[in-house]
């Protein structure tokens, strides 16, 4: 029963196995860069009314450069550029993939990066792309220490004729140099603009002396699963590779935290290919190549472009990003917990700790209660919630729907600003027969111990061996705060409130900086 803080904290998901191209030993996520080293957002301040918000767009600049010009009456960039991208209004798609590719090829770049890092003398690294299937082969580090410089390769594209790209953060993360090779050879250097590692993305900047090539946005929004699209990127440094797929899903979470929502493809991506475009036929970027599944050289993953627009205004603003926030803890509505809650389906996020001093506290949200639509916006996964407000800008006021009692009811909110993650630990998945508890008394120093109240509940002191409260996941040093909705104050009271109960008990513990709803079952 996956848990996160909605806003704020990152989901559980068992993560499906991907590797990061950036090739970390032992990662499962092969994020794109070929390492020889290597939310949903808040837009505050930028206008989006190109035709993104309400969906219909075919290309967006985010940054107003597209069609104006420029002090000294020059024309537009996108005019002055060798090899435009794409319009607003320009449907039509190119008729072959060989005239997309040399359409778009001059805004697509190689990004080569170099960090320096302390190895034993006369053993120099070994790639991380390397390291990433033979491990380290000459053993551990002996000898006098010196300084190597390890290089890794990325991709990325060009979004403005100034020269802004896009890529992967992972491409550009801790490295202390970067250079931008495009397509002609040239080469130039680049700086960090602004980071998001909860998306992995990335916007970094050239200084060129004329203007560049560009590509537009498209809407990921609007892709739909078979559409047919182009990856371009430096694999294996093997530079402007140009492979063809088509969409195979959307909306995967691959377990990276809570703003998964990622589009598959089965456009050949590999190591080195972080960072670049994935293209529909109208030459559009609709997503940024990020990962791939080490086990199939078919299943590879993007980050939505419409989730890039949100962030990258920000990015060149302020160098990071803003999230909104909530301050509740939420998990998923199993049929188990819809039944225990009285709800006609299993959808929505259940709130199963509100912070203190958090907007949902204000608000007066309450635990238990199961929220099924964030301003306008229904909930039917729970993992929804957290894109969806963080995605909304801070201090605005929005209106959520909650299932409380068995009845709907709307509370109004005003949306606070996330500083840092909390996550929430994972909840059992199953849900007992029986019971197989053994409880005692919160003494003040296991409640000191505990980090909780000391009036907060009865202690869980162990669990039956083969119990079905072991099979639930309950633990010793759990706080059992209430049974079927109703507080719990001593181990009296529990024993009441259990043999009280019906075959279904609903019970509310604390772990940790978490509190977690467990359905339980009574056995025959």
């Amino acid at each position: 029963m996956p848990v996160t803080e909605a806003g704020i904290g990152a989901p559980r998901t068992p993560p499906t196995p991907v590797t990061e191209l950036r090739m970390n030993p032992g990662s499962r996520l092969i994020f794109v860069p070929l390492a020889v080293a290597l939310a949903l957002t808040v837009s505050v301040g930028f206008d989006f009314q190109k035709g993104f918000h309400d969906r219909a767009a075919q290309a967006v600049d985010l940054f107003d450069w597209m069609d104006s010009e420029d002090e000294s009456g020059t024309e537009s960039p996108r005019e002055a550029a060798e090899t435009p991208a794409s319009v607003p209004g320009d449907a039509s798609p190119f008729p072959d993939f060989v005239t997309l590719a040399e359409h778009v090829s001059p805004a697509v770049v190689n990004i080569r990066t170099s960090r320096a890092i302390q190895r034993s003398a006369g053993r120099p690294p070994l790639p991380r792309e390397f390291e990433e299937f033979f491990g380290n082969p000459f053993g551990g580090s002996r000898g006098p220490q010196r300084e190597f410089k390890v290089p890794s390769l990325g991709s990325g594209f060009v979004i403005s004729a100034e020269g802004y790209i896009v890529t992967n953060n992972h491409v550009v993360e801790d490295v202390d140099e970067i250079v931008v090779v495009f397509s002609d050879g040239e080469e130039l250097e680049a700086t960090v603009v602004g980071r998001d590692p909860k998306t992995d993305i990335a916007l970094i900047r050239v200084t060129p002396e004329k203007s560049l090539p560009s590509l537009s946005l498209g809407d990921s929004d609007a892709v739909r699963p078979g559409e047919w699209v182009v990856a371009i990127g430096n694999p294996f440094g093997l530079e402007h590779t140009v492979t063809a797929g088509i969409v195979s899903a959307k909306h995967r979470n691959i377990g990276q935290g809570s703003y998964d929502d990622f589009i598959q493809t089965d456009a050949a991506i590999n190591p080195g290919n972080s960072g670049g475009p994935l293209l529909n036929l109208r030459g559009e970027v609709i997503g940024i190549n990020t990962a791939i599944n080490p086990r199939a050289n078919t299943i590879g993953f993007t980050v939505p472009i419409n989730m890039a627009k949100q962030i990258l205004p920000q990015l060149r603003e302020d160098g990071r990003v803003t999230r909104g926030w909530l301050g509740v803890v939420i998990q998923n509505v199993t049929p188990e917990l819809a039944e225990a809650f009285e709800l006609s389906e299993d959808r929505g996020a259940l709130v199963s700790r509100v912070m203190a001093g958090s907007p949902a506290e204000r608000a007066k949200l309450e635990v238990g209660d199961v929220i099924v639509e964030f301003d306008g916006e229904p909930i039917e996964e729970w993992n929804e919630l957290p894109r969806v407000v963080a995605g909304t800008r801070v201090d605005k006021d929005v209106d959520l729907v909650v299932v409380r009692d068995g009845k709907r009811k709307t509370v109004s909110l005003n949306v606070g600003k996330m500083d840092e993650p909390h996550r929430a630990e994972e909840a059992p998945e199953e849900s007992p027969a029986a019971f197989g508890l053994r409880t005692q008394e919160l003494t003040p120093e296991l409640a000191e111990q505990l980090g909780v109240p000391e009036d907060a509940g009865v202690v869980i002191a162990g669990v039956e061996p083969g119990s079905p409260a072991e099979e639930a996941g309950l633990r010793r040093g759990d706080v059992i705060l209430e049974v079927n909705r109703k507080t719990v104050a001593n181990v009296d009271q529990l024993r009441d409130r259990l043999d009280q109960a019906d075959d279904r008990v609903l019970v509310l513990i604390s772990r940790g900086e978490s509190n977690l709803f467990v359905p339980l079952k009574r056995g025959g």
